[in-house]
């Protein structure tokens, strides 16, 4: 039995697919390899184009650092749905008509991908179709529902406005596309690495990649000088483990967002849906043991920036007690994605110049189905097959309006927020932190530093400055995490690397 069914508020943060599902373990990469296709990242983009690779007859490997299909992959809401919040008149305006008809013909292809997967080799991952609705509960978002309703209708998309939701929400707008699904990521995911063992594909865990040998059979170099030899390079390692001078650190920016879980009293009428208002609000369901389990999403914030995590967290129970009743929780956790300039994902060639090194990033929290569609796209890339969407989401295309704009205001957050880094003081010393708190200190010589008694007392400092370019890390309460405000690497209490761009650990101090 799930121990966290017990704790009606759990101090600990963790992912309801991960809590009840254990994906298979596999060994670390201690020797040299050979191999097609080196794929680096075990989430939905990484295991479904080494299936799709192996089943065409490519000797394929992936290396994770971690466990596989437990990084952004293992912390998603899972929803697998082509409305992917107000975008559709967004990209009529910014990019054109036919592009945004392609945006979302291949994200409905991939959710077609998932469903007929499922359904073929009757994976039992609790897929289950459901509408999903968009809605507005401000005269603002009203009016770009309005319009993105209009956008629907323009791209022949399978939608309506709506004034009313299945669910008691009083709203003033509302849009539903029909037909859209929801699912458990690692029990899906888990059958494809079954079926990737029985193809003969070899999988590395605990095995960071740090650099790539470029060349015309390339090689991945790993943390401790082991080299993955192949013919092409896959990334989808959230955000990209080599950077290959496409500066991908200054074309995106990371936002984190929470989730939280508990049993509905009653029943709940079904659908998936999300709020066009901020702070947003995404509500799915989940079966728990036969139960249902509320999720909710939301109070989305860039890395570093948001206050207390804490906080966000308690503002989404405090949401799900006064619109369901519900008085105790037994999930929650922390989810982070990237966003391009553009807000289309990074998918194909590196660069100009990388011919067989591909990069799939920035799924702007739609990751199902976008992580599906890189996979769909760079397999055929691998295959030397025409994609019609490789123009699309090519990693080297430029749109003046918004990117110009976009990549101006992030930067100069970016500035912003490493001047605020340096001037910021620490009030406290290490003897003011309590057990389980951590916080910016000050240190021998006065200097700043980070610091966090863990529960048993043991003292852990760390220099705050980003191994990335230098930003100064902010304490994450909820999670127990150094958060950079500037390009989103994250790091344990103890300074090791959680997440990109960094790929060193912080100094530590004592």
């Amino acid at each position: 039995m799930d121990s966290n069914l017990n704790n009606t508020n759990p101090t600990i943060s963790e992912s309801y697919w991960m809590a009840n599902t254990t994906p298979p373990s596999f060994p670390e990469l201690n020797e040299n390899v050979d191999t097609d296709v080196g794929i680096v990242g075990g989430g939905i983009t990484g295991i479904t184009t080494a299936y799709l690779l192996a089943k065409k007859g490519y000797k394929v490997a992936i290396i994770e650092a971690d466990q596989i299909i437990t990084g952004t992959t293992g912390h998603t809401t899972a929803k697998i749905t082509t409305q992917h919040d107000l975008i559709y008149d967004e990209f009529i305006n910014h990019l054109g008509e036919e592009e945004a008809k392609q945006y979302y013909q291949a994200n409905q292809e991939a959710l077609d991908f998932i469903k007929q997967k499922v359904k073929q080799s009757k994976i039992e991952c609790e897929f289950k179709e459901e509408d999903a609705y968009l809605y507005a509960t401000t005269n603002k978002k009203a009016q770009a529902i309005e319009k993105e309703a209009q956008a629907y209708n323009t791209l022949g998309i399978d939608g309506q406005y709506v004034d009313r939701l299945p669910i008691d929400f009083s709203i003033q707008a509302g849009i539903v596309m029909k037909k859209q699904a929801q699912f458990h990521p690692i029990k899906y995911l888990t059958h494809l690495v079954k079926e990737l063992q029985n193809m003969g594909a070899k999988i590395f865990e605990n095995t960071t990649a740090v650099d790539v040998i470029e060349g015309n059979e390339p090689k991945i170099v790993t943390k401790y000088g082991f080299q993955v030899t192949c013919k092409h390079v896959v990334s989808s390692s959230h955000f990209p483990f080599y950077d290959g001078k496409g500066l991908y650190f200054s074309r995106m920016y990371a936002e984190r967002s929470y989730i939280v879980g508990g049993e509905l009293k009653g029943k709940f009428a079904g659908g998936m849906y999300l709020s066009a208002d901020k702070p947003k609000r995404s509500i799915r369901t989940a079966n728990m043991n036969g139960k249902e389990l509320l999720l909710i999403g939301g109070e989305s914030h860039k890395t570093g920036q948001g206050g207390s995590s804490l906080q966000h967290f308690q503002n989404l129970k405090d949401f799900g007690k006064e619109n369901f009743g519900i008085d105790s929780y037994l999930y929650n956790w922390g989810a982070q994605d990237l966003i391009t300039l553009d807000k289309v994902p990074y998918i194909g060639q590196l660069t100009s110049r990388h011919s067989n090194i591909f990069v799939a990033t920035g799924y702007r929290k739609w990751g199902m189905t976008n992580g599906t569609t890189a996979a769909l796209l760079i397999s055929d890339l691998i295959q030397e097959k025409e994609n019609p969407y490789q123009d699309l989401f090519s990693p080297t295309r430029f749109y003046a309006d918004p990117s110009i704009k976009t990549f101006l205001s992030q930067n100069a957050n970016v500035a912003a927020e490493f001047v605020k880094g340096k001037l910021s003081g620490g009030s406290k010393r290490p003897e003011d932190l309590r057990k389980d708190e951590g916080d910016t200190i000050t240190y021998q010589n006065n200097k700043k530093a980070g610091g966090y008694r863990d529960t048993n007392g043991q003292l852990h400092i760390v220099d705050r400055t980003c191994t990335h370019l230098g930003c100064e890390v902010e304490w994450n309460d909820g999670e127990k995490t150094w958060d950079c405000p500037c390009h989103g690497s994250r790091f344990s209490y103890d300074g090791e690397v959680y997440e990109g761009p960094a790929d060193k650990p912080l100094k530590k101090l004592n």
